[in-house]
């Protein structure tokens, strides 16, 4: 049986009156890179910042490894790599003095591991932290997060300001850390990422988790997205059901029909052109957030 390594139990969280996120129950499995997908103010960065007790927690509780996860819990912090949306550190230090800083906090930080991934993002270690660009200042976050061999990485918006090339070596040193069974919690609003490097999905929408799957079972669903052209459209739009989705005299929709039923119902009205297709991974999440 495989060993959940976090598990979050009705976390919620508000903002005076406002809601950042309700009653979100999850478990993360050993060795799974987890995708955690919504649109900015889904409340991504919330349920991250009170994993981390970055901010308070209005009720609800977090379990690392079996043991509750607070602000006094250094030992289980110190197996926790985190990477921040947005990366604020000392401006004064260089790169290197930074770098020393932080491996003084964690006690199995190498030297090799800090310089493979030094050299792998091709970081000047000698430029002060105020003249970084935005794009070296991720990457900087990025060693913070991987440099102290940690057994869970929360990462939030991981890839933001990383040009194509240092994507790829991202994605491949997650691949790596998968392989050394590292739990990966990662948050994100860019689909293709979650498509080509996760295990499972978590969809959250108005602070509420609404969907968790595997990334083959959400492309799995018995979902088809039909585009139909034809002179016959108001007819059709009423065979189906269909209401304000008509332009051109095209319509386009989603139905739980298989192709055989959707074309033995059109059959009998003048078809110019039809197109069946089967959902995208962005289809299924604009699908949810309907």
């Amino acid at each position: 049986m495989v060993k959940e390594i976090l598990k979050i139990k009705k976390l919620t969280k508000y903002y005076g009156k406002t809601l950042g996120v309700k009653d979100l129950t999850l478990a993360l499995k050993e060795g799974e890179i987890f995708g955690f997908i919504g649109p900015n103010g889904a409340g991504k960065s919330t349920t991250i910042r009170s994993i981390m007790n970055l901010i308070n927690k209005t009720s609800g509780q977090v379990f690392f490894q079996d043991e509750e996860l607070t602000k006094d819990a250094i030992n289980l912090k110190r197996q926790i790599g985190y990477l921040p949306s947005e990366v604020n550190l000392y401006e004064d230090l260089t790169v290197k003095k930074m770098l020393d800083y932080h491996a003084s906090f964690y006690p199995n930080t190498s030297q090799e591991r800090c310089k493979y991934l030094v050299d792998l993002f091709q970081l000047p270690e000698n430029k002060k932290i105020e003249d970084l660009s935005f794009g070296n200042l991720k990457k900087l976050g990025i060693i913070l997060a991987f440099m102290t061999e940690a057994k869970l990485l929360i990462l939030d918006e991981p890839t933001n300001g990383l040009d194509p090339i240092m994507q790829q070596r991202f994605y491949e040193l997650l691949k790596a850390e998968k392989a050394k069974k590292t739990t990966i919690f990662y948050s994100t609003h860019i689909l293709s990422e979650i498509a080509k490097i996760c295990d499972r999905v978590g969809i959250i929408k108005d602070g509420q988790l609404i969907k968790v799957e595997t990334i083959e079972e959400l492309k799995s669903k018995n979902l088809l997205f039909v585009t139909v052209s034809s002179p016959d459209i108001e007819k059709i739009a009423n065979e189906f059901q269909l209401t304000n989705q008509i332009e051109n005299q095209t319509v386009r929709f989603q139905t739980k029909l298989d192709s055989n039923t959707i074309i033995k119902r059109l059959s009998k009205y003048q078809i110019d052109k039809i197109l069946i297709n089967e959902p995208t991974l962005e289809d299924l999440f604009f699908h949810y957030y309907k």
